[in-house]
């Protein structure tokens, strides 16, 4: 398909971006590269704001190339496509997530699990792209990315409500469906109720399922169970609750980062469960026995490759899912970040870049 729409190649691009690992953003002007044969060129409306936003803009990991501009729950609009592209035309809305390239070969990709990629998949920032240079996220008013990597989102679909779900939502609809966690009259355990958490919860309602939120104190009792519709709210600590839950879940989601014991958790699996952690603790300690006396599994998992994405997406306009978001525009990036690292926010944050950023 040959392009409705010629904007010149090597078109300047405006972003925000850190300069250094104290992770403060501000305006960066760029450039993003050529749009290749099988490449859609997206005018972004709005960007989901990630922890993964955090780490990288402040070096958590040491590996930050700056200036880094974050972002990789990207929505927008297709404003080129290269001519080999035959899956999107010029005005169609689409979506980017956590990775924008992989080798397209090896058994992973071949399955449509290229978050798996065995060569390693191009993550949308601080990664090497396909022409050597270092990829930019979605705080930026366009992006260029191959076709493969982009999704369709639903005409009836918010395209601000959709940024989330290209992380926060694919990270916890993926692992469900990979343990058949779609039937109805399951019994789910979801451990930290935030941006993942969240999720987990709206998920299991629309699949039937009996869904329990832990937590370690009552302070999000109100929202779990009036706002989100879970059918019990555990204080985790409370040991009485928690013995009285022994052995009797399908399956549990873990989506808190802190440390915390997994012990408690790994009892309530019936025999054969399976807990998935999807949250990233330092460490992890249990008990042997735990594991061995009823063949029960601790799983981990990341996002999801590109069939089970555009699946999710589907599944959310079908089934009227939407994450719960605050809109903000980009100036208040910063903030958003720190309350993110705070938990200020219920649950997701969404940058409506279309509007402040020009």
């Amino acid at each position: 398909m040959s392009s409705e729409s010629e904007p010149a190649n090597n078109e300047e691009c405006l972003g925000w971006a850190a300069r250094d690992p104290s992770g403060y953003l501000s305006p960066y002007t760029f450039t993003r590269r050529e749009v290749g044969i099988d490449d859609v060129s997206i005018a972004i409306t709005h960007c989901g704001v990630c922890y993964a936003d955090v780490v990288w803009t402040r070096n958590k990991f040491g590996d930050s190339n700056y200036p880094l501009v974050p972002g990789h729950e990207i929505v927008g609009i297709v404003k080129q496509v290269g001519g080999s592209v035959d899956g999107f035309r010029v005005g169609d809305r689409v979506g980017v997530g956590t990775y924008v390239n992989s080798c397209r070969d090896c058994d992973f990709c071949k399955e449509r699990l290229e978050n798996h990629c065995q060569n390693g998949s191009v993550y949308t920032f601080n990664h090497v792209d396909a022409d050597g240079t270092i990829t930019k996220g979605g705080y930026s008013t366009f992006i260029v990315v191959h076709q493969r990597y982009c999704f369709r989102i639903p005409d009836a679909y918010p395209l601000a409500s959709a940024a989330p779900l290209l992380c926060a939502g694919i990270t916890v609809y993926a692992p469900m469906m990979r343990h058949r966690m779609n039937q109805p009259g399951k019994s789910l355990g979801v451990v930290g109720l935030g941006g993942l958490g969240h999720m987990a919860v709206k998920f299991g309602k629309a699949f039937g399922l009996n869904v329990t939120v832990f937590s370690t104190s009552t302070s999000k009792k109100q929202e779990a169970l009036s706002r989100l519709g879970a059918d019990k709210f555990v204080v985790s600590s409370d040991q009485q609750q928690m013995k009285a839950l022994a052995n009797s879940f399908d399956f549990i989601l873990d989506a808190a980062s802190g440390d915390h014991p997994f012990d408690p958790y790994v009892s309530l699996l019936k025999t054969a469960g399976v807990l998935v952690l999807v949250g990233f603790p330092s460490e992890i300690k249990i008990s042997p026995a735990n594991l061995l006396l009823g063949m029960k599994t601790i799983s981990g998992s990341t996002v999801g490759g590109t069939k089970d994405t555009q699946e999710m997406l589907d599944f959310c306009s079908a089934n009227g899912i939407f994450p719960d978001i605050e809109v903000v525009p980009i100036q208040y990036a910063n903030e958003a970040l720190d309350r993110l690292i705070n938990k200020d926010v219920k649950y997701r944050f969404a940058i409506d870049v279309q509007s402040s950023l020009k």
